[in-house]
């Protein structure tokens, strides 16, 4: 499994979950959303179409499938899915649960407020959450 330079405000800003096929799973360190970042592991890229066809396709499997898993776990009203890179260049893809009435909706989540820092109970069981609903998901192309 090949490692990558992880941008320094994506460490600061979110914690390791765990490895999947193509890419890094973090969550991001804002308890007011469910949210995850998926980080390719491809140095230097920036863009979706810096990866070739397959790695493009095994990171939107990736995300589909994580969406669908948190979608089920938070009983979100929607999901979304965004690659930006204005503020962090290196190639990452937010997976965010959106529920009707929390504290963005319905605008993005990005800007919004204060961030609520998890606490280290909330943030060990939201991880343990993750780890055992992708326990059943079948993540490999």
């Amino acid at each position: 499994m090949s490692t990558v330079t992880l941008d320094e405000r994506l460490a600061r800003d979110s914690y390791p979950v765990t490895e999947l096929p193509l890419s890094q799973l973090r969550l991001m360190d804002d308890s007011r959303f469910p949210w995850l970042i998926l980080i390719p592991r491809r140095e230097g890229a920036s863009e979706v179409f810096d990866l070739d066809v397959a790695d493009q396709r095994q990171l939107w499997h990736e995300a589909s499938e994580l969406g669908r898993m948190l979608k089920t776990l938070t009983r979100a009203d929607k999901i979304n899915v965004a690659n930006l890179g204005n503020v962090v260049s290196q190639l990452h893809v937010h997976v965010v649960a959106r529920l009707s009435g929390d504290a963005a909706w319905p605008g993005p989540v990005w800007g919004q407020g204060e961030p609520q820092p998890y606490d280290l109970d909330a943030l060990a069981n939201m991880r343990d959450h993750l780890l055992a609903q992708l326990d059943g998901l079948e993540l490999k192309l």
